[in-house]
């Protein structure tokens, strides 16, 4: 891909409609001056002295944040928050990001708003060290009115949005956006609409998907397809293959340091290489930038590799923002591939 190419394909974005619907949480990051720190006097225990409180749309908000950096001209969440202090904070923080539309996300006090509180340690000249994680998560199945509301916003959407991203974030199963019977409604969407472009992404594996495509890593991709065995090189292209032979859609592998790989169902298997690393690293937040420059990007007309070219270099760019779930913009990408 040369930078002609790729100002046609980013010149698109402004113009796309794009929805996220997922397990949107609140990333609550408390900054802590170790140089503060006090004793208890009550317990005798170490004191963190919180000096800056920062919150974000975190998980399937993560890949919002990202379609915002790139651009993109409409972007609408489809999930939900509590009615509860995190929801508030997370629904002001959606608010403000440009061009996100806040149409299909519930506000309800059937559920707890999903909330990663993050502490970290900010020592002068020291990247920035976190602590235990506390985290508040729903442990009970998703009453059924949040399913309907999610059904009934993705049958919405599906008319009016030029692609949707699906993102599954939760430990136990039906405790969050991505049901059964929200998996059922988008069969139905598909079987009806076979040229919409859903792009699925889920920790806890894509089993059972129905013909969507399908971003994965190399350990969701064996467990997915039932391997006991590491597969080499080739095996990996020719099981991505086979994967999206019988998706009928793209899949994509994330592979570490090792870069991307893709497939389409006509055979074609493209691979992109890791970009070099250029100083301290945190991986977390790369994978939901290499979901949202994907679906962007095909979106917006990208061919395979022309897809992966993206994705990959926005990856880069996000693992080298540190103590933050980072973005990339359409103009750090461009730097990154065309003028470094």
């Amino acid at each position: 891909m040369d930078l002609h190419r790729f100002k046609t394909i980013t010149a698109k974005y402004p113009q796309l409609r794009l929805a996220v619907a997922g397990d949107f949480c609140l990333d609550r990051y408390l900054e802590i001056d170790p140089t503060r720190q006090e004793i208890s006097i009550e317990t005798g225990l170490p004191v963190h002295n919180v000096i800056n409180v920062r919150a974000q749309p975190g998980a399937a908000g993560t890949i919002l944040n990202n379609l915002v950096s790139l651009g993109i001209g409409a972007i609408y969440p489809v999930g939900f928050c509590g009615k509860d202090g995190e929801g508030y904070e997370l629904q002001t923080a959606l608010r403000a990001k440009i061009g996100v539309r806040l149409d299909h996300f519930l506000h309800t006090d059937l559920r707890r708003t999903f909330t990663y509180c993050k502490p970290l340690v900010l020592e002068q000249g020291k990247p920035p060290l976190e602590l235990n994680r506390l985290d508040s998560k729903n442990w009970t199945p998703a009453p059924a009115p949040v399913r309907e509301h999610v059904i009934s916003a993705v049958q919405q959407l599906s008319e009016a949005a030029d692609a949707i991203i699906l993102l599954d974030q939760v430990d136990v199963p039906e405790t969050g956006v991505i049901t059964i019977d929200v998996l059922a409604a988008i069969a139905a969407i598909i079987k009806a609409k076979p040229g919409s472009l859903f792009i699925a992404d889920s920790r806890r594996g894509l089993m059972g998907y129905p013909p969507v495509s399908l971003k994965m890593n190399q350990a969701e991709l064996k467990a997915l397809t039932g391997s006991r065995i590491e597969l080499n090189f080739d095996e990996l292209k020719d099981t991505a293959a086979a994967v999206a032979q019988k998706q009928g859609q793209p899949v994509f592998i994330t592979l570490a340091d090792r870069g991307i790989l893709g497939a389409n169902p006509a055979g074609e298997v493209e691979y992109v290489p890791a970009l070099r690393v250029r100083g301290p690293i945190d991986i977390v937040g790369a994978g939901d930038a290499v979901t949202a420059n994907l679906t962007a990007a095909l979106a917006a007309g990208a061919s395979l590799r022309e897809a992966l070219e993206v994705a990959n270099a926005a990856a880069s760019i996000v693992i080298h923002q540190l103590g933050t779930t980072g973005t990339a913009s359409v103009k750090q990408i461009e730097d990154l591939l065309f003028r470094v």
